[in-house]
């Protein structure tokens, strides 16, 4: 089934887009930020994580609420360990929050061979896989969670939503043994709330077992999904339990009280991330099989892996990679025609002209 896609200028997005945030009263670098990774996310096909969803979680969690306060500064806290920093946000944006967290672990990693970053007191940084495949590229192996802004999950065989959506995402420096850096980054939900309401906007529906109505049956209608089930079952409830625990020793709170700002005053209602930054040589045994390098030894495993049959299996990563060469190919970002739809509301939010449409600024995929 082929698409149309409205081909957007990446300039003409990041205008729009730190626009509305500084409308919003962020400021300019924070506003930057923020649209860096929108663009990132709309060049690799993330269209659950765009400018339109961050936005929209602004404007229902963030400055539009209590959970994101503009030109909030970062405190760094006391640490006793050289290699790990924790850091109080708060309320920062995300975006610049979790750029400067992984600066910071990338920093810790040239120097002690690893690097964490813990932060407390955050608001939600959109995706994840944006800022490690950032850091692969740079040549680090690196990795983040965070609790999600609010409890939309049913853990596995019970029956209210009490744990985030509570990404993972890895990302592997492999650029130069396949072409691209492995992105292992995932949404611990059979799918992300944000992938609900891209799928209400396009008018498609659910696939089956992902989502639950009021009631608590099973839907496949966006309309009426409102809460997410785990992928794997019990094995995504164990995936997405580690970020709510990882968080409460960071100094994250009760995830059903995650933006929720008027419920028991006295309890913290923010998110937290943590970050991993590993340089390659630190993990490094030098014995690779017949006087391989580190990165012929990487490209070998890889090779096997996709052999014996299994070479049309895709890597992690892969996808996001392919979309990347269709946005260069067509010389700026890909939406449809609800995603600009969307946009000419955020125009209209900030005082700026809707985007023109004209066929010969489109591509069918």
């Amino acid at each position: 089934m082929s698409d149309t896609y409205h081909i957007v200028p990446e300039s003409q997005h990041n205008a729009l887009t730190e626009a509305v945030y500084r409308h919003r009263g962020f400021l300019p670098d924070e506003a930057a930020d923020a649209a860096r990774l929108c663009a990132e996310a709309s060049r690799h096909g993330i269209r659950t994580h765009n400018a339109i969803k961050a936005l929209h979680l602004d404007h229902l969690f963030g400055s539009g609420s209590k959970g994101c306060v503009p030109g909030a500064q970062i405190e760094e806290l006391p640490s006793r360990f050289e290699a790990s920093k924790a850091w109080n946000a708060n309320r920062k944006l995300g975006q610049p929050t979790a750029y400067r967290a992984m600066d910071a672990a990338i920093a810790l990693a040239d120097r002690y061979g690893v690097g964490t970053v813990a932060v407390d007191n955050a608001f939600h940084y959109l995706w994840g896989g944006g800022y490690v495949m950032d850091a692969a590229r740079r040549g680090y192996i690196a990795y983040t969670n965070c609790t999600a802004a609010l409890a939309e999950v049913v853990p596995f065989g019970g029956k209210f939503p009490t744990l985030g959506t509570n990404p993972h995402s890895w990302g592997f420096p492999t650029t130069s043994s396949v072409g691209f850096p492995i992105v292992i980054d995932w949404a611990t939900s059979v799918i992300a709330m944000g992938r609900v309401q891209q799928l209400r906007r396009e008018g498609l529906p659910l696939p089956p077992l992902a989502a639950l109505d009021r009631r608590g049956e099973p839907t496949v209608d966006p309309h009426q999904a409102v809460s997410l089930l785990p992928f794997g079952g019990h094995k995504g409830y164990g995936l997405s339990l580690i970020d709510e625990i990882v968080g409460a020793f960071i100094g994250g709170s009760l995830p059903t009280l995650r933006s929720r700002w008027e419920e028991q005053p006295g309890e913290k209602h923010t998110c937290t991330f943590f970050f991993q930054v590993i340089h390659p040589d630190a993990v490094s045994g030098g014995a690779f099989a017949k006087g391989r390098t580190q990165a012929a030894n990487i490209k070998a495993v890889i090779a096997d892996i996709l052999g014996h049959g299994n070479e049309k299996c895709m890597l992690p990563g892969q996808p996001e990679a392919q979309w990347a060469k269709k946005s260069a190919s067509a010389g700026g970002l890909l939406f449809t025609e609800a995603e600009m739809e969307a946009f000419d509301d955020l125009a209209a939010e900030a005082g700026l002209k809707k985007w023109p449409r004209s066929l010969a600024n489109t591509v069918v995929l």
